[in-house]
């Protein structure tokens, strides 16, 4: 049935219709109940106006933004007369409650996080609530709930790939007694993108580590990134997984990991290079440019691959293996925008401030290059 419809009784041969009947319900609806949807409507409609304008004016997109403004009209529809009249503000006890956690908001992302959840809530009350007043009001609001989700899981997504792109300086862990410290450090540097690799550690200590890191780098706002393993990935909430050459197919884990996570390939030359992009990589490892502990035995593919990566590689890459502040400006030289580094942080004394002067110079460079969004 169409909210829009005013709902009248119909007799057919001394039997009400379906219309009639939906009217009688809401005719007998409990004031409490009616209460109850129309402060939840309130709620769903407000939460959804925040995301929309965010569509609108943060994401110009006008896609998105009809979405909203469409389902922000629906609860409109079912916002009646007699649901309003029942509102009476000045005896709800809930009207002065809060949360200390509602005062402040560090981010557009918080903002949306939270908006999403309250539209979510309201949406799941009025599902139940609604039955009790209209025969198609609970499966109406069931059914906008999951389009909400989706619109949930496409802002997560946007925002990891907005984090990515956005990335200059790229670390990956090595094993250390200061693996937290040194992290935090860099962090707090300014680092937004991290990767977590131990190679020799059993599952137990990866899946344990690998969740403290993954909530230390969420309080700072980078994202988390898992080496190798698809099923640790997918069991800690890893914004995404980097792959090696060996490692499962980047088909597969997309399957596991979903469209809103990042899938990142190690790459050593062109044709890697090409098979990764084929396959969906949202950024490539390009390197090792020098000789690296990391990548023993693996010959360095040299500054000559970063200069082909810069020509010709669409996604976000970085360019790895033996990259010190040394070093840096014969990589930026060939073409890079983007490092990731192991020793140059992980036995950096003070992490904090190798990480800013990497980020200052990777900052210079881009500027310089007036490097876009894409690139």
């Amino acid at each position: 049935m169409n909210p829009r419809e005013t709902h009248e009784p119909t007799v057919i041969e001394g039997t009400m219709s379906i219309e009639g009947q939906a009217h009688h319900e809401a005719s007998l609806t409990p004031p409490s109940v009616c209460r109850i949807l129309d402060a939840n409507l309130d709620r769903a409609r407000e939460g959804i106006r925040i995301v929309e304008e965010w569509c609108r004016f943060g994401l110009n997109n006008a896609e998105l933004t009809d979405t909203c403004k469409q389902m922000r009209q629906e609860l409109g529809r079912w916002h009646s007369a007699k649901l309003r009249s029942a509102r009476n503000t000045p005896d709800d006890p809930g009207v002065d409650l809060t949360h200390p956690r509602e005062e402040r908001r560090e981010n557009v992302e918080q903002v949306l996080q939270a908006n999403l959840c309250r539209v979510e809530e309201a949406l799941r009350v009025l599902e139940e609530y609604g039955k009790l007043y209209h025969v198609d009001m609970g499966n109406a609001c069931k059914q906008m709930r999951y389009q909400v989700y989706t619109l949930e899981s496409y802002f997560l997504a946007y925002q990891r790939q907005q984090t990515l792109k956005q990335a200059s300086l790229y670390l990956v862990t090595s094993p250390s007694d200061r693996l937290f410290e040194i992290v935090e450090a860099a962090l707090q540097g300014g680092l937004t993108l991290v990767q977590y690799r131990d190679k020799d550690a059993d599952d137990v200590t990866r899946l344990n580590t690998a969740q403290k890191l993954k909530h230390l780098c969420h309080d700072y706002g980078a994202l988390f990134i898992l080496n190798d393993r698809v099923d640790l990935a997918l069991a800690i909430e890893a914004d995404g997984v980097h792959l090696g050459q060996q490692d499962v197919p980047i088909s597969f884990a997309r399957q596991l990991l979903g469209s809103q996570r990042i899938i990142g390939r190690s790459t050593t030359n062109p044709e890697e290079m090409r098979r990764a992009l084929a396959e969906g990589a949202d950024y490539v490892g390009v390197g090792p440019v020098y000789s690296t502990p990391t990548k023993e035995g693996k010959a360095p593919a040299g500054l000559e691959y970063v200069r082909y990566a810069a020509e010709r590689c669409p996604v976000p890459w970085f360019a790895i293996g033996g990259i010190d502040m040394n070093r840096l400006p014969q990589v930026f030289e060939a073409g890079a925008t983007r490092v990731a580094v192991v020793r140059a942080l992980m036995e950096a004394e003070q992490p904090t401030l190798v990480t800013q002067y990497f980020l200052s110079q990777l900052a210079w460079v881009n500027r310089m290059r007036g490097r876009d969004e894409q690139g």
